[in-house]
């Protein structure tokens, strides 16, 4: 391992996998692997199956055909954070109050609370009602969640909803910090992603597939 590679060496492949609801698929029969490192984008036209298909490589939709698997990983511990374009923040908690219960959710392995939050910007609303955050606010919050418990997985729906310019170029440094570590990124997003190393960026254009 590098001096900040912290995740052991993983890699996240699907085997003709057909995804979809409601028995409807929405892809089929498809084939790919990231490693760590490497992040892949999900683009398509809305209906193509994106946030479907995360939803399935976390577990919370059942595929319709295929698989897929985790090779090289802990199976002892989480090893996927899916964070989806819902927020999941609670309005009447107070910003910290939101971070420090997924922290204890999901496992305090990452950063503290206030250092999660300081990176993300939101260091000085600590203590301002959730509520009263504007869009971008609440999904620099929901990104924090990223940081204060350490997976090797990251599924990303939409990660840069709702953010202006700078938050954009948060998204692209939080990736880049990520793949540092020696994790691996999956995200379905129409927004632009850059990286400072480009070529760790593949692209997965799904509305070929259906």
């Amino acid at each position: 391992m590098t001096q900040r590679q912290v995740f052991p060496p993983l890699t996240l492949r699907t085997i003709g996998l057909s995804w979809g609801r409601g028995g409807m698929a929405l892809g089929e029969s498809l084939d790919f692997s990231v490693s760590a490192g490497r992040c892949l984008l999900l683009r398509g036209p809305n209906g193509t199956g994106k946030t479907t298909l995360l939803l399935t490589l976390a577990g919370i939709v059942i595929p319709l055909d295929g698989g897929f698997a985790l090779e090289g990983g802990d199976e002892e511990i989480a090893q996927i954070h899916y964070c989806g374009h819902r927020n999941a923040i609670k309005p009447l908690l107070t910003v910290l109050e939101n971070l420090e219960f997924w922290r204890a959710i999901n496992g305090p392995t990452g950063a503290s609370c206030a250092e999660a939050l300081g990176t993300v910007g939101l260091l000085g609303l600590i203590d301002l009602d959730a509520g009263y955050l504007s869009a971008g606010q609440t999904r620099r919050l929901a990104l924090a969640r990223l940081l204060v418990s350490l997976r090797p997985v990251w599924l990303l729906d939409e990660p840069t909803a709702a953010l202006d310019a700078a938050g954009h170029g948060l998204v692209s440094r939080l990736i880049d910090r990520h793949l540092e570590m020696g994790g691996l990124a999956i995200a379905a997003t129409h927004d632009p992603i850059t990286l400072a190393e480009p070529d760790r960026l593949d692209t997965l254009a799904l509305g070929a597939l259906v």
